[in-house]
């Protein structure tokens, strides 16, 4: 006898059909609203599986949906963050933006338990109308006299490129850094796993090649794979360009290990060029080096768009730490 198929952890909505199924389910469903160019939110999947485990899927669910294949999802195209749309009882509920993973936990508990007594008790489920999906002009959804409302969390955000370098991929140290970021407060817009190509190293370090290190660098950036990140900061007053310099520390590990013993490169960098992390020396190169690793996103001076957007979000890209 065969063993029982798993179930998948997310559903796949690619029809208005399965759209109108999922409103029709029992429970919460939460719902990775993404875009075709970057792919759905990575960073969250452990999270889900966390919870799938904890919760049960008996009235948790969750989806993934291309906002440019539903009509329903024509004004999430284009957005440079990852947004969450919360459903239950075929009404939305609650929107989380960004990949922040404790927001995320927090939220899917809160509604979680909102639905269970609206299940259990006939109690009055609390239904919620997001900007981006409504008819009205954008800012009349704005009805509160500061903007605010709990269960829609946005910010206007810049970002910023990192890297996790092969050195610290091929020891395993991938999910640390990551939580390490996410628990500082960034918020992971994409994280992809690549192995980066001779060419494209040649290029993205032009400036260096006269220094002495240069083949080195270039020789270790394509010896395995790197994960490359867009990060963006909604938490605290701190800007994500000075808070990830500060969080990746000096370049070279033995002085960060001295200086900010505390940081990515003293925890996980060894000597250079094998210092765990990568941040751009300046506006212009993060971005050169964004425009260069992610094709499909293009940058003006102040506000970075995806392909085939509509109303992109301000993203504006300013200075991060070199190497």
């Amino acid at each position: 006898m065969g063993s029982k198929k798993e179930i998948a952890l997310q559903v796949n909505i690619s029809t208005q059909e399965l759209w109108e199924e999922m409103l029709s389910s029992k429970g919460l469903t939460v719902v990775d609203v993404y875009q075709g160019w970057c792919g759905p939110c990575k960073p969250v999947v452990s999270l889900f599986q966390k919870m799938r485990i904890e919760v049960g899927l008996d009235l948790l669910h969750f989806a993934l949906a291309e906002a440019d294949c539903l009509d329903v999802l024509e004004r999430y195209r284009g957005r440079c963050e990852p947004t969450f749309l919360f459903y239950a009882g075929g009404e939305l509920v609650a929107v989380v933006r960004g990949a922040n993973a404790p927001l995320l936990q927090r939220t899917i508990l809160d509604q979680l338990e909102a639905e269970k007594k609206v299940l259990a008790e006939g109690r009055e489920r609390r239904v919620i109308k997001d900007e981006a999906l409504s008819d009205e002009d954008e800012h009349s959804s704005h009805e509160k006299d500061d903007g605010e409302d709990e269960d829609v969390v946005s910010a206007e955000k810049t970002c910023t490129l990192a890297i996790i370098k092969p050195d610290a991929v091929v020891h395993g140290k991938t999910d640390e850094i990551i939580m390490k970021i996410q628990e500082a407060g960034f918020d992971i817009l994409t994280d992809e796993e690549r192995t980066l190509t001779e060419a494209e190293m040649r290029l993205f370090y032009d400036r260096r090649a006269g220094e002495e290190a240069f083949e080195k660098l270039v020789h270790h950036m394509c010896s395995g794979p790197s994960h490359l990140l867009i990060l963006t900061r909604t938490e605290g007053v701190e800007d994500v360009v000075t808070a990830w310099r500060t969080l990746m520390g000096p370049c070279d590990p033995e002085v960060a290990r001295r200086e900010q013993p505390d940081s990515l490169r003293a925890r996980y960098g060894t000597e250079m060029p094998f210092n765990a992390v990568h941040g751009s020396q300046d506006r212009e190169d993060a971005s050169r080096e964004l425009a260069l690793l992610f094709p499909g996103f293009k940058f003006s001076d102040e506000v970075p768009e995806a392909p085939r957007g509509k109303s992109p979000r301000r993203t504006g890209l300013h200075e991060t730490c070199r190497e």
